[in-house]
């Protein structure tokens, strides 16, 4: 069974990108948009909400494809299959970094680009359909509670020092122990204080309570160095006290 998707097509060949627009149709799949700049993909996927995005490595323009990957993920986790004719080690590692779907090497054939979007969906769908008894949450104004060891665990808001995204899950760590929530990164950036927690990077937020450290690419947090993205320092920076 197919499952329907809305795919965003991220080209700036725009003859390929037309032909997949046209294939994909023709196979019963739903195109939102068809982008040529890295740029205005991540403005795209606020308003399109793409469940799939195709995206070709090698954009013109200021940002490359990887690069608009890992800005778009800033929103939250963005299903990726990565569209190259490139395949060296080092954009691989690149790539590789945003944790892809899959990749298509250019040429490809139409049948592998139909397997890799109906893998594609069924995964998306799994990540959808998992159940939440696993860490089940609530939330109040001053803690949230969490399914642990098969009991509901409060943990205090004051009390947590950072969460980390790991796609459709997020770990939560605070002091004396660490969570599993069944909930994206974004979900819990939406839920928890704005007033009192900040994200830093695509795959973590903070509690600006429990900043250390502000180094130009990283910060520290209870003695753990987390990753500080250059397009967040700015906002982050705005939102601490400096001298």
């Amino acid at each position: 069974m197919q499952i329907p998707l809305k795919i965003l097509i991220v080209e700036d060949e725009m003859l390929i990108a037309a032909n997949l627009a046209m294939q994909l149709e023709n196979i019963g799949y739903e195109i939102v948009g068809i982008i040529p700049r890295g740029e205005d993909a991540i403005n795209a996927i606020k308003t399109d909400r793409p469940d799939l995005v195709l995206m070709d490595i090698n954009l013109k323009g200021e940002l490359d494809g990887i690069e608009t990957a890992t800005q778009m993920q800033l929103y939250g986790s963005i299903p990726i299959i990565y569209l190259t004719a490139n395949t060296d080690d080092a954009h691989f590692s690149r790539a590789k970094a945003t944790n892809p779907y899959a990749f298509l090497s250019k040429p490809f054939k139409k049948l592998d680009l139909k397997h890799a979007i109906e893998l594609a969906g069924e995964k998306i769908l799994a990540e959808k359909s998992e159940p939440q008894t696993t860490t089940e949450k609530f939330v109040l104004d001053d803690r949230i509670f969490v399914r642990h060891n098969e009991v509901m665990v409060k943990i205090i808001i004051e009390d947590i020092y950072y969460l980390e995204a790991d796609r459709n899950y997020c770990q939560v760590y605070a002091k004396g122990n660490t969570y599993l929530l069944v909930n994206t990164l974004k979900n819990m950036e939406d839920k928890l204080p704005p007033q009192q927690f900040q994200r830093i990077h695509r795959s973590y937020i903070v509690n600006l309570k429990h900043i250390n450290e502000v180094a130009q690419n990283h910060i520290t947090v209870d003695k753990t160095i987390l990753p500080l993205s250059k397009e967040l320092r700015k906002d982050l920076l705005n939102r601490l006290n400096m001298i």
